[in-house]
């Protein structure tokens, strides 16, 4: 076999190829025997007959096609090996020449890894917040507590702002009352807004057996998008009290005797959540500078496939789940459907981006994987997939994904090391060191998946696919947490 390559673009190659017909004898045998288990003719018993024979009842245009379809598979490996490319996605192959007895020659287009120069990136200096515990927030965390064991008991007067009142509700429009437009027995906190917009003017100042009218504009259900016509019925009036702030409260609430101990347990714990909080906003900006700095071409068709993947986990699947649609999600952003195929575009080239440039310091820093990275990573995205650790690995398993976490963690280590190399400060022009947080290598991890949605290495597939065919659903994390608030706006 003679092969030989040439480069269309720096992301899409060419392979020519010639095979001598002798090469193809092996998958001419093949294609008469499979062919044999196929056909019936009489005078033959079945898996008997004879290659002239099928020739001349069968064609021996239908033999060719058989091994030629069974050999170009091994032939295009070939050459794509001699040729020690990185290929993404299936070829497009066309048979230029197919003379029996002579030759085989075909052409395959394929896009490949680009080669991509990782400059000098020790230079990178970023800055991220201070650790800093306020008063203002230990007292925060502290309310946050005591809302916790709040409790409630029912009061004879107005409701008010606060309150937790039970409520039943009826929705009209146009007269009609909805199918799914009743609710009975609702608890509901006055001024959280959870509800519909105007139920809390409606409630407050109104009394246990009293009702309210009032006109909301529906953000979801049979009627979404049209208004109606909401009477709430307030059926009981609850007064929440909160436990005073004192020592007997920190021997409810938690293992500590006093409120001081309580407080600087409470200081103690807002360090290390902004300590994590640092590490992360560390890593993300490092990795944004480290994308400026390198220029990666993006093959055409990953680039449209990524975009599709995305739409469709977004729309299907964190949308889907929420009973929202993307016209409601858009209309909810305040968003055109222009703008958020712009978003979606520059989400996917950033994470093509980044998981081409992450597996080329893989590569450069020789790193690897154990057993035990790649065992803690298989239980934080079981976690995060709300599943089993067992459910997880054996979809992962069952789906040929392993590589896939494979490549996660290694890339999450390739980020790591750039941003040991580079200069974090903080807010007050300290260095920030953060080789001592036990939370530095699972952080970076999780930067790396959210923002590496791209090929995955030698599968010729996208990592948002391959996440999908394993049970993982890991989109990217901005769309993730623009659905939620879409969820909660409605």
């Amino acid at each position: 076999m003679k092969s030989a390559v040439e480069t269309l673009n720096p992301t899409r190659v060419r392979f020519t190829v010639e095979v001598p017909f002798e090469e193809l004898k092996d998958s001419l045998d093949a294609a008469y025997k499979k062919i044999n288990q196929q056909v019936t003719v009489k005078g033959f018993r079945q898996g008997k007959v004879p290659a002239r024979v099928i020739d001349q009842r069968f064609g021996r245009g239908a033999v060719l096609e058989e091994a030629v379809n069974d050999a170009l598979p091994k032939f295009y490996t070939e050459a794509v090996s001699k040729a020690e490319l990185n290929p993404l996605g299936q070829p497009d192959v066309d048979i230029t020449e197919l003379k029996d007895g002579e030759l085989l020659s075909f052409t395959a287009e394929v896009d490949i890894r680009p080669e991509i120069e990782i400059p000098d990136y020790s230079g990178i200096e970023v800055t991220v917040d201070a650790v800093e515990v306020s008063d203002e927030d230990i007292d925060t965390s502290l309310e946050q507590l005591r809302e916790r064991f709040a409790t409630t008991s029912p009061v004879e007067r107005a409701a008010a702002d606060g309150d937790t009142v039970v409520l039943n509700l009826e929705a009209k429009v146009d007269g009609e009352v909805l199918p799914d437009g009743v609710a009975e027995g609702l608890d509901y906190v006055i001024g959280s807004g959870q509800l519909l917009d105007g139920i809390d003017e409606a409630v407050t100042g109104v009394e246990a057996g009293g009702s309210a009218t009032f006109t909301s504009d529906l953000k979801g259900g049979t009627a979404e998008g049209k208004e109606a016509e909401v009477k709430v019925d307030v059926v009981e009036v609850k007064s929440r009290e909160l436990p005073e702030l004192d020592d007997d409260f920190a021997q409810l609430a938690s293992e500590f005797d006093t409120l001081e101990e309580l407080r600087a347990d409470a200081s103690k714990r807002l360090a290390q959540t902004k300590k994590f909080d640092q590490a992360t906003q560390a890593q993300e900006k490092v990795l944004d500078a480290l994308l400026q700095l390198v220029e990666v071409p993006i093959p055409e068709k990953l680039l449209e496939d990524e975009i599709q993947t995305r739409k469709h986990n977004l729309v299907n699947h964190q949308l889907g789940q929420m009973g929202m649609d993307l016209e409601t999600y858009l209309k909810v952003q305040d968003k055109t459907e222009e703008a958020f195929d712009a978003e979606l575009k520059e989400q996917a080239e950033k994470g093509i981006k980044t998981q081409f440039i992450l597996d080329e310091l893989v590569n450069k820093e020789k790193l690897s994987v154990g057993q035990e990275e790649l065992t803690e990573h298989l239980m934080r995205r079981a976690q995060s997939s709300n599943m089993s650790p067992d459910e997880f690995a054996k979809a992962v398993v069952e789906g040929g994904q392993v590589p896939m976490l494979v490549g996660e963690v290694a890339r999450g280590k390739a980020l790591a090391v750039v941003v040991e190399a580079v200069k974090v400060v903080d807010g007050n022009g300290e260095t920030v060191d953060l080789d001592d947080e036990d939370e530095t290598a699972e952080t970076v991890e999780a930067t790396s998946d959210e923002s590496a949605a791209a090929v995955e290495s030698g599968e010729g597939d996208t990592a948002a696919k391959a996440d999908e065919a394993s049970a993982a659903d890991s989109t990217d994390a901005a769309d993730e947490k623009a659905a939620e608030s879409a969820k909660n706006e409605a």
